[in-house]
């Protein structure tokens, strides 16, 4: 069973294996700098179906298949899944994951999801109550654009802040099988909130959660930043990066060296006209299932610190002048299995 250092943090006793992972992205990003990275890209933003919700949900239930596969497993296999997504009631999730019969449980961490569900399916499986538990994710530019800003016909000018919802999805398949690559810790996190109420900023209103989930990290675990080969967030875009190294700096942290934005490795940013960068909580789920889960199987990774972060707003709390609460949550990913105990 996991070992408690403090409220936040947990050793791994029997270090979880992400035995299998995949990601699937949509037409942009298959335009940007990562695209040979994604199993598969789809130029459909409908993925063959009547709506963009509905397509959302297909894309889900490939990537949560194609990850099932991959490990050579069945649905049956599955003992629980983590699932969650932007959409009201995450009907993503529950509309695209309905037929395949595996015990669900929904999460919300906005954009945080993927490091809220490695982070719950790594404790359930160290502990023995899971044997293969999937941690899985998706968003969807029209979808989104659609519930937390305006429709697209409406035509709005996007401002220099935003960023780019992209449609992606990625899922993880944890099991007690002992390869490469092994959740090692999971620190998690609190709501931080500095007041930001512009919801074309997220980065701004993100970047103190993932300042604050990296600082409990490193002390916690007396980690160096020098430790990891990346100290991968999210989706904070180029605005919200710049303020996490600046933020950490302030705390006698440098991360600079290490740091890795999942928004901002998505997309060419100048060309093609993403603003900030991406967002979404498809962004760092493919992006870490298409890009750093393979290098870290294969040892060219050796450590990183995974905090995808959340904005946990909504459009009514924000047509109420409400500020952006945010969240992160820190997973530690390995392609060693026994390395120093740093507690």
């Amino acid at each position: 069973m996991a070992k408690k250092i403090t409220r936040n943090t947990f050793l791994m006793e029997n270090p979880p294996t992400i035995h299998s992972f995949a990601a699937i992205a949509g037409k942009k990003e298959s335009e940007g700098p990562l695209a040979k990275f994604f199993d598969e890209t789809c130029d459909d933003g409908y993925f063959g179906q009547k709506t963009w919700e509905q397509g959302e949900s297909e894309l889900m239930k490939r990537t949560v298949t194609l990850a099932i596969s991959k490990a050579g497993l069945s649905n049956d296999d599955i003992d629980y899944m983590f699932a969650g997504d932007l959409l009201n009631q995450c009907i993503t999730s529950t509309y695209g994951l309905r037929d395949l019969n595996i015990p669900l449980v929904g999460i919300y961490g906005a954009c945080s999801t993927m490091s809220e569900g490695l982070a719950l399916a790594a404790l359930m499986t160290d502990s023995g109550i899971g044997g293969h538990v999937i941690a899985t994710t998706s968003s969807h530019f029209c979808t989104a654009e659609r519930q937390f800003r305006f429709p697209l016909s409406y035509g709005s000018v996007r401002t220099p802040t935003a960023q780019w919802t992209c449609t992606a999805s990625g899922a993880a398949v944890l099991s007690p099988k002992s390869t490469a690559p092994f959740i090692r810790a999971v620190t998690i996190g609190k709501i931080v909130d500095l007041g930001v109420t512009d919801a074309n900023n997220m980065g701004a209103a993100m970047a103190p959660a993932a300042a604050y989930v990296i600082k409990t990290f490193l002390q916690d675990t007396a980690m160096e930043p020098s430790d990891f080969d990346a100290i991968v967030t999210g989706d904070l875009g180029t605005v919200g990066s710049k303020l996490l190294i600046e933020l950490l700096r302030g705390d006698g942290i440098d991360i600079s060296k290490q740091h890795r934005d999942c928004g901002v490795m998505m997309f060419d940013i100048e060309g093609q006209d993403v603003h900030a960068g991406g967002s979404g909580c498809g962004c760092s789920a493919s992006v870490l299932c298409g890009y750093f889960l393979p290098k870290l199987k294969t040892g060219e990774l050796k450590n990183i610190l995974f905090c995808a972060t959340g904005a946990l707003m909504s459009p009514t709390a924000s047509q109420q002048g409400e500020s952006i609460p945010s969240i992160s949550h820190a997973v530690y990913i390995s392609s060693e299995s026994r390395i120093k105990d740093h507690s």
